[in-house]
């Protein structure tokens, strides 16, 4: 025979909103658009430079670093778009905050 077990856990009447546990997290409304970051991977590529999607968008300092060297190359519109992504990993508090939620 089945007995159902009377639980006396504490009752947790907390906010179940996670981000009630979290202090402001500044700008979270940055993001990188992963149509221009495609497209910059292909014009890297074409210029003989692999680019990694996955490593510019969760590492930071390899992101800086390939839009550095795809801002010194002779391509003026991967060095336009260079400038473009830069604004989504210029801060290093916030960048790329919403794709890490």
């Amino acid at each position: 025979m089945y007995h159902a077990q009377q639980t006396t856990a504490p009752r947790n009447d907390a906010s179940l909103e996670a981000s009630d546990d979290y202090d402001d997290l500044g700008d979270a409304s940055r993001y990188c658009p992963t149509e221009l970051l495609g497209t910059f991977t292909l014009l890297m590529a074409g210029q003989g430079r692999r680019v990694s999607s996955d490593m510019m968008l969760s590492d930071r300092e390899y992101a800086m670093w390939q839009l550095a060297r795809a801002h010194s190359m002779a391509d003026d519109q991967l060095r336009s778009i260079a400038v473009r992504l830069f604004s989504c990993f210029d801060d290093p508090r916030g960048w790329g905050a919403s794709l890490q939620a």
